[in-house]
């Protein structure tokens, strides 16, 4: 029987591993192949506000396609409003001012609220079946809920394809992805 500290354990071990794997592959410099199937990506989708991230650590890096999408597209990044609370997305611009946020993340320093339809998502780790892995807090599994919940969202994770893990353990709150993209090409996932 697995209960919640053996998932917890399992994610935690999961989740050394993949951090192994995206330090070597950030190291690789293939972002920027990466970032070019992004961009190709979301803009063969539907007009709608965007959420992009502020790269830290060695995630890979959306702001070459975000910085082009913003010509045409409104585009959020998360903001951290507290522990197990959904984020909350500041309208992000190529020259907007930012500040320090959560976990070193750069938020916008005018925080002008964007819902977004089109989530790219950073992760630590990601399997086949669509799901991913971040760094345990559950924000972006909250988040994907609430939007969701309001209407259409499109989950799209962005990263380096060596983060793919077989199966990663998952549990209900677990949100799915729709679309991994990496330096390898976009994955899509067909739901039931």
């Amino acid at each position: 029987m697995t209960g919640p500290a053996d998932i917890s354990a399992a994610k935690a071990a999961a989740r050394t591993a993949a951090f192994a794997r995206r330090k070597a592959a950030h190291a690789a410099q293939t972002g920027a192949v990466a970032a070019r199937h992004l961009l190709t990506f979301v803009q063969a989708q539907p007009p709608g506000p965007i959420s992009g991230y502020m790269p830290i650590r060695t995630e890979i890096d959306p702001l070459p396609a975000m910085r082009e999408l913003a010509e045409t597209r409104t585009i959020g990044v998360p903001v951290i409003l507290g522990p197990g609370q959904p984020l909350a997305f500041h309208r992000w611009t190529p020259d907007a001012a930012m500040q320090d946020g959560p976990f070193g993340a750069k938020i916008p320093q005018d925080p002008v609220p964007v819902t977004p339809r089109i989530l790219i998502l950073p992760l630590v780790a990601f399997d086949r079946r669509g799901f991913r892995l971040g760094y345990g807090g559950g924000f972006y599994d909250r988040t994907l809920a609430q939007l969701r919940a309001a209407g259409p969202v499109l989950a799209v994770g962005f990263a380096y394809a060596a983060q793919q893990s077989e199966n990663l353990p998952t549990e209900s709150t677990d949100q799915p992805m729709d679309a991994v993209i990496t330096e390898n090409g976009v994955t899509e996932f067909v739901r039931a």
